[in-house]
């Protein structure tokens, strides 16, 4: 009997995957590398795209010759007779000839060990030299423990060319822990299978038709979703259908009704009452362990319902603290709408599971978290208590949010009982790009009793301090800050602060020995290194290598910093936004543009509330990769939003570098009339600081510098020279050296303009060994095409060492060619100019050149790192730069373009 025409087909097929799908391709190397293993089990919660990844990787093991059987299970097949059926006309499918007559007929309970030695030697003794795949897809139907039993026993007892594939929304109760240690065991599980941040990319791309989200947006959706494909497919078609939702992505979250929908009936509906229970009232917080969770939730079951939940991959991620505890996550959509509905329950449900946590938080002195708890209990009294209590001693940025959030509730008179509460409060709006109100603040403490007390007015001045560099007037903060050098503070947050505004006071007057000596002689103590002020000194160094240009070995500290920033305290807090804006600026000057685009997105607070050159550093690399990326239109419009911002906020010099950029950007555009305009607003702040000094001695020199650009595309460069002058003087007075190289390249513009060709070059091989020393490249290549066509006479001077050589054939490269004397990489590029006229053209550096000709002959980036003699992370790196540079978000589409271009064949 053909019992095949018994079973509904459909169950054998797998997907058809489309060109919408988004290629695995880390998880498939990963399977790749493994697929020999008698098991690959991927285990994820609904929606993470297993069902997809095995279908891709079911094609390429049918490519590579093998043979493959796809089984789908459904609620029907959780039982052993129906499962074992199903399985058997799946293995029969691989020409395994196990029959089932007789299972059909009698007791199969007892016929489990038969069945198992049955497919054992049929698959032993097949006469086929290929490899035997079986992937089981959906097999959390699968209830029957008889049934476990039996995939146990095939398991153990597989012959090497049979591979047995699960996949499973729940962890099956199978012992893998001998085939683990065999390393027989191929494992993807939740933490793997959500999209990182290019694959989102890309999924956009090819699923949003003619709308092309911005960096920004993708970056801020990847962040609420943490790359869970579901929720990215449902965001897809709410775009498409409703794009007018597209301004609302920051308030998207857990309450969206596709979403809603979604979780509701593929997660919520199976689970049951007293789990959800446990659940909503355990997401009002943002980490949680078994013995928080029981107090919030009155459980005693608490560390059950948490493994519950861990096994069945309900959107419940570990996470990692610095204590012994087990702690754990939502996933912040599956938090979002846990908590939704627990605020349907009333207000005062709400607020009890808050105080509970409140209390529990204080009890182990995690002040941060008490405090963020009482404030939403309502709990105004026990909040205020707390901070007064743990002031000073574990005071930290964080605080300064929590801060702005209590004195938003608190009255004013319960300020001045608590002087500590007081101090903070001033400290608070002195540190968050609030000058005026913290002016306000500090002039009501000063009006109370609170400044009569030795241990608060003696710090008045380090707040005193933070508001003058805030209005960048770098002599009051001198006078402010100085005389406190030798002050001894009572806690690391108050001294670190003090590292950060000193080190920043001396380098606005260009006193950068000074600030490097004052953290040399201050160094951070061993148990201080994850405090978050404590880093922000740290990054200060960096910061202000790079404000003197030195881009490489910037880079390379504030590296360090902002992952110990991620580490500690998590993308998204202070101390990481400001370290991601110091390297998102290195990153961009260095031209590694993708990397950069990476750092700074999704970072609104950076751009509107820091230190103004953070705001600055931060504003200016987002405009140049708009335009890089975009357009310069986007570019400009961005540009002048911010420069209104900073303008609302009393901050002139922010101003006045939005407006040098929008007349950089516009005179690049041709439209002389509008760059005109904003220079002769930009002259008006100019002479309002004529007679500035340290950081407001800027914006005059941002004025010349303007009006320079201007004078050159009008054919003064004599008029240029002249302004370029006063560009220099200050900038060399104040340790700019980036501006000071961007005075030195339009010099020698103008000098060619006057055909001084000798000074010309003279001037540009002084700024090319700066340039080689410190890493500088977007500063030339930003400045047009002309500047690399002056540069490319430098190649084989008498004065470039093999050092400068280098570098100058690598910026050639970057604007898009060299001569005879470029390396032979840079000359083939050349060469193959003519392949596609029509094709916007990039050029790749010598090293990117050799990693993608590796990558086309199929070589995986550990074979090409081997290759090169270099590190895997070079190759990744290189690989991102080259896909930037090719506008796309994968190594096929990077080849496909590359081919096209005739840059490989």
């Amino acid at each position: 009997m053909n019992f095949d025409k018994l079973f509904i087909s459909t169950k054998f097929a797998p997907p058809q995957i489309g060109a919408r799908y988004i290629h695995r391709g880390h998880l498939l190397e990963l399977l790749r590398s493994e697929q020999r293993c008698t098991l690959a089990l991927i285990t994820g919660s609904a929606g993470f795209g297993k069902t997809v990844l095995l279908a891709q990787w079911r094609q390429e093991l049918i490519k590579n010759g093998d043979e493959v059987s796809w089984l789908s299970l459904s609620h029907d097949d959780k039982d052993l007779a129906t499962f074992c059926a199903y399985l058997l006309a799946a293995l029969r499918r691989l020409g395994i000839p196990v029959e089932d007559d007789a299972l059909l007929d009698g007791d199969i309970g007892k016929s489990t060990d038969v069945v198992v030695a049955a497919i054992v030697n049929a698959a032993a003794a097949s006469s086929s030299s290929k490899d035997l795949y079986l992937i089981v897809d959906d097999y959390h139907h699968v209830s029957d423990q008889r049934a476990h039993g039996l995939m146990q026993k095939l398991i153990d007892h597989c012959p090497p060319n049979l591979h047995v594939v699960i996949a499973s929304r729940t962890t099956p109760p199978l012992t893998v822990s001998r085939l683990r240690v065999l390393g027989r065991l191929a494992e993807v599980g939740f933490s793997e299978l959500p999209f990182n941040l290019e694959e989102t990319r890309s999924f956009f791309d090819r699923n949003l038709g003619a709308m092309k989200l911005g960096p920004d947006e993708v970056r801020l959706i990847h962040d609420k979703t943490s790359g869970w494909p579901a929720s990215l497919e449902l965001m897809a078609i709410m775009l498409r259908t409703r794009p007018e939702t597209r301004t609302g992505l920051r308030q998207l979250g857990g309450n969206s009704s596709e979403l809603q929908a979604y979780l509701a009936e593929d997660v919520l509906a199976h689970l049951p009452a007293a789990s959800i229970d446990f659940m909503e009232q355990t997401s009002v917080c943002r980490r949680f362990n078994a013995d928080l969770a029981q107090a919030v939730t009155g459980q005693s079951n608490a560390a059950e319902l948490i493994q519950q939940a861990e096994e069945q991959n309900l959107f419940i991620y570990r996470v990692e603290f610095e204590d012994d505890l087990l702690w754990y996550r939502f996933h912040p959509l599956f938090g979002d709408l846990l908590f939704t509905r627990l605020k349907r329950r009333g207000r005062a449900v709400v607020e009890q599971a808050n105080r509970r946590a409140s209390r529990w938080f204080a009890d182990r002195g995690l002040l941060i978290e008490a405090v963020r708890h009482a404030i939403h209990g309502g709990d105004l009294d026990f909040a205020v208590g707390a901070i007064e209590n743990a002031a000073p001693a574990t005071w930290s940025l964080s605080y300064i949010r929590l801060m702005l959030n209590l004195l938003e509730r608190v009255p004013q008179e319960t300020l001045h009982a608590h002087p500590n509460l007081f101090f903070l409060a001033c400290l608070s709006f002195a540190f968050s790009a609030r000058p005026a109100e913290g002016e306000r603040w500090i002039a009501k403490m000063r009006e109370s009793e609170a400044a009569t007390i030795p241990a608060i007015s003696s710090k008045l001045p380090l707040v005193d301090g933070a508001v003058a560099l805030h209005r960048d007037d770098s002599r009051r903060a001198l006078d402010l800050l100085e005389p406190m050098r030798d002050q001894v503070f009572e806690n690391r947050f108050l001294r670190h602060s003090y590292l950060v505004l000193m080190m920043s006071a001396y380098s606005a007057v260009g006193r950068y020995a000074d600030a490097y000596r004052l953290l040399d002689q201050n160094p951070i103590a061993p148990e201080d290194r994850l405090s978050d002020m404590a880093i922000l000194a740290e990054a200060t160094r960096a910061s202000l290598m790079l404000q003197e240009g030195n881009a490489r070995e910037g880079a390379r500290l504030i590296t360090i910093e902002l992952a110990r920033s991620i580490s500690a305290h998590g993308r998204q807090s202070a101390c990481a936004d400001m370290c991601a804006a110091t390297l998102a600026d290195a990153y961009y000057e260095l031209d590694r543009i993708d990397d950069a685009r990476e750092t700074v997105s999704n970072r609104v607070s950076i751009l509107r509330s820091a230190m103004p050159s953070l705001m600055i550093s931060a504003a200016l690399c987002h405009a140049r990769l708009d335009g890089l990326q975009e357009s310069p239109d986007k570019a400009l419009a961005f540009l002048d939003w911010h420069a209104a911002h900073y303008h609302s906020l009393g901050l002139d010099r922010p101003v006045a570098y939005m407006l040098a950029e929008q007349v950089r950007v516009l005179l690049q555009k041709g439209d002389r009339a509008r760059a005109a305009d904003l220079s002769a607003r930009l002259n008006g702040l100019g002479e309002r600081h004529a007679n500035a000094e340290g950081l407001r001695a800027e914006i005059p020199a941002l004025a010349a510098l303007a009006r320079a650009r201007l004078s050159l595309v009008n054919s003064d460069p004599e008029d240029a020279l002249r302004g370029l002058s006063t560009v220099r003087q200050v900038a060399q007075r104040y340790g700019r050296g980036r501006m000071v190289v961007s005075a030195d390249i339009l010099s020698a513009l103008a000098l060619d303009y006057l055909r001084r060709d000798s000074e010309a070059d003279e001037l540009l091989l002084h700024v090319l060994h700066a340039g080689a020393r410190f890493g500088l490249v977007r500063t030339f290549v930003d400045e047009g095409p002309r500047v690399g066509q002056l540069l490319a006479r430098l190649q084989g001077h008498a004065q470039l060492d093999a050092q400068a050589s280098q570098y100058l054939a690598d910026l050639l490269s970057r604007f898009g060619g060299g001569s005879t004397k470029a390396p032979e990489a840079v000359k083939k590029q050349a060469a193959s100019a003519r392949v596609d006229p029509t094709e916007e053209r990039v050029s790749l550096t010598p090293r990117e050149f050799e990693i993608l000709t590796l990558i086309s002959k199929a070589m995986s980036s550990k074979r090409v790192a081997q290759t090169l003699n270099i590190a895997p992370e070079t190759v990744k790196w290189n690989l991102r730069n080259i896909m930037a540079k090719l506008r796309v978000s994968s190594r096929y589409d990077a080849l496909a373009r590359a081919r096209k271009q005739g840059l490989i064949e």
